[in-house]
């Protein structure tokens, strides 16, 4: 059983940074492949990037890449969302999930507003 929490979300302008991130509880944490999914309104949920259990692989959606950046820190149980050069389009609330291999748990999700 693994309990997520998001934390870092917020407002901010255009061409700004945010750093979500996910704090997970349990022993096993870096048994785990960790991904980021956002949800903006009226729209389907969708892949933000993901990570490895060890953090040696990334994998990002097209609409982020070279902008985000995701990290872990497996002492610390906590995986890490660098979001930069922010956009409008970008506004969603953010969630994070542990997958083993599916993504089977999940936190509740931070908003993150980003205004033009």
């Amino acid at each position: 059983q693994v309990q997520l929490a998001e934390s870092g979300g917020g407002l901010v302008q255009a061409g700004g940074s945010l750093r979500l991130s996910c704090a997970a509880s349990g022993r096993t944490f870096s048994r785990y492949h960790m991904g980021w999914f956002r949800q903006a309104p009226g729209k389907q949920r969708e892949f933000v990037g993901s990570i490895s259990g060890s953090g040696g692989s990334t994998t990002y959606a097209d609409s982020v890449k070279g902008r985000f950046t995701i990290s872990r820190d497996n002492a610390r149980n906590t995986v890490y969302l660098q979001m930069n050069s922010l956009k409008p389009e970008d506004t969603a609330v953010y969630s994070c999930a542990a997958g083993d291999p599916d993504y089977g748990y999940w936190g509740q999700g931070t908003q993150v507003t980003v205004s033009s």
